[in-house]
């Protein structure tokens, strides 16, 4: 069983101001608009509005649709952000990799993915309906996925099965 911190790597969102990265500048911008959206103070609503066309641009350079009020855990690393798209609702734990393509949502317009702490989703995969996947867990790439994954397990294929513990981190 991993045994890996349980605080967010924040240094694997961070980006110098002039570097061309520009997952990490679309989750820079969600981070911001979440710092200042609960202030009523008149500088911070003029920064959250900044967030937000920074948000818009970020999110067309990237073709990714993760939404301003998402519940992202810290440490998010989106190595290649083209097509992500993540529900508004759904949970994602600290120090999680997620690839291109790749869908986090609802089945049928019912329940919403909790995603535990170290994941991976692989390229193109589906998370779809009210499932649990278990804290460093694995994702094959194009797996859809709609059966919980446990901890320390990788789940692959259309439709998922869970082939094979994780041993090491």
């Amino acid at each position: 069983m991993c045994t890996l911190s349980n605080e967010p790597d924040w240094s694997r969102e961070e980006k110098s101001i002039f570097s061309w990265q520009p997952s990490r500048s679309l989750l820079a911008s969600i981070r911001r608009y979440q710092k200042f959206t609960k202030s009523k103070n008149p500088i911070f609503i003029l920064l959250r509005m900044v967030a937000v066309l920074r948000h818009r641009f970020w999110s067309v350079i990237t073709g990714a649709d993760i939404p301003l009020n998402s519940r992202l855990g810290g440490g998010l690393l989106c190595m290649h952000p083209n097509g992500i798209v993540i529900h508004p609702d759904v949970e994602i734990g600290i120090n999680c990799t997620i690839f291109q393509q790749v869908t986090i949502g609802t089945r049928n317009g019912r329940g919403l993915p909790v995603i535990g702490n170290y994941v991976l989703i692989g390229a193109g995969a589906k998370v779809l309906g009210s499932v649990r996947i278990g804290n460093y867990a694995a994702i094959g790439a194009n797996s859809v996925v709609m059966i919980d994954v446990p901890d320390n397990h990788i789940a692959v294929g259309i439709p998922a099965v869970i082939k094979a513990s994780v041993t090491n981190c």
